[in-house]
């Protein structure tokens, strides 16, 4: 899908609040990356977004995100419908520079009008388990996007003692 596409896409009759739901990327699902077309092929857009957090290249070949505990605006569940609800119930949060040593992490925010046919895979693919343990957890942040601060989800993990901190805030192709 074109950026240009998403104009004609955003006049969806059935899309309702209730079935939107977005979600902030910054590594391997990004647009060009090898599982953005697998995972995100459905999206109704993508744009440019940013977070506030810490960005690490894993000895694995892809990223991974850290992001401030006071910024953290929910935790994700199993259930995609709750969670695409809990998102819309955030009104516009705030978009400060946290206190300590954060980065901006550069991104894209991806929306979805199907989540719980859209979700799933990619909690699979992130080794989200809410009930169990985790590689990464699915939590929501403020995203900035264009000039507006929006609820959406991300995958952050601690960081990992070995991992390689990206100084710049934008992961790129290894």
């Amino acid at each position: 899908m074109n950026i240009g596409d998403t104009a004609n896409l955003n006049t969806n009759p059935e899309d309702t609040p209730e079935t939107i739901l977005r979600l902030f990327v910054y590594g391997t699902l990004k647009r060009g990356y090898w599982n953005h077309q697998r995972f995100c092929a459905q999206a109704r857009s993508i744009e440019p977004a940013v977070v506030w957090g810490r960005l690490y290249h894993l000895n694995a070949g892809f990223p991974a995100l850290e992001v401030p505990e006071g910024l953290i605006l929910a935790r994700g569940t199993a259930d995609p419908m709750a969670d695409a609800r809990r998102q819309q119930e955030i009104d516009t949060p705030r978009f400060g520079r946290p206190t300590g040593d954060w980065d901006l992490i550069y991104g894209e925010l991806v929306t979805f009008t199907d989540p719980l046919r859209d979700l799933p895979p990619i909690d699979r693919l992130e080794g989200f388990r809410p009930c169990g343990h985790s590689m990464y957890q699915r939590v929501m942040v403020a995203v900035m996007c264009g000039r507006t601060s929006i609820p959406a989800w991300t995958y952050w993990m601690p960081c990992p003692p070995y991992a390689e901190r990206v100084a710049s805030g934008e992961w790129l192709r290894p």
